[in-house]
């Protein structure tokens, strides 16, 4: 049942190893502890369908259909989660949404800014986030952090070129879009970034 109020959906992002999952999670979990009602999910998967095409986007696909493949996990997401939990007045905290598909399919991959942008709308439904809390590191550093872990979406196996690509398409939209951009260094303690990250997720909330 809704509460009235339409919740707020806020969007961690960064490169890979930058940190968003861990700092979206503790965002999450102190806002859970004040009381508030917290959905957290996460771009590609949060949905049966979700979680079965992050499977296959391990496997490496054309630039086309691997961004028709993150949109339709989207399309998913936000129809059968996000926006039912924000109707209802819940915060949605996403880790990633639709300025990873601009970061690493337009800018790294080169992709038609026009055309995602369009299949992008249609598959959002128009959803846009209130506040992008962008993790921002070197992207030497951050794969250097990734080493050894598992196995990674195809985006994740790419080269050091690729990434600084990734970085680059991250702070053009930061520089286009400050308002709802907020820029953290994800070189500082994780500790230190979860706390940097709540206080604007919090002024976001007022």
């Amino acid at each position: 049942m809704s509460s009235g109020a339409r919740g707020r959906f806020i969007v961690f992002e960064g490169g890979d190893g930058s940190g968003k999952s861990t700092a979206a999670a503790a965002v999450a979990a102190r806002l859970e502890a004040a009381g508030q009602r917290v959905v957290l999910t996460r771009e590609p998967g949060g949905t049966p369908a979700g979680e079965a095409i992050r499977a296959l986007l391990h496997h490496r696909l054309s630039p086309w259909a691997e961004l028709f493949a993150f949109l339709a996990a989207r399309a998913e997401l936000v129809s059968t989660v996000i926006r039912p939990a924000l109707e209802g007045g819940a915060t949605v905290i996403c880790d990633r949404f639709a300025p990873s598909t601009f970061a690493y399919q337009v800018h790294a991959r080169g992709l038609d800014p026009v055309v995602v942008r369009t299949a992008n709308r249609a598959a959002a439904g128009g959803l846009e986030p209130d506040l992008v809390v962008y993790l921002d590191i070197d992207p030497a550093a951050g794969l250097a952090r990734k080493a050894g872990e598992g196995p990674a979406v195809a985006t994740g196996q790419e080269g050091l070129e690729f990434h600084r690509k990734v970085r680059e398409g991250y702070l053009l939209q930061a520089r286009d879009d400050p308002a709802r951009w907020a820029v953290i260094d994800a070189s500082l303690p994780a500790e230190r970034v979860a706390e940097l990250a709540l206080e604007r997720v919090l002024r976001a909330l007022r």
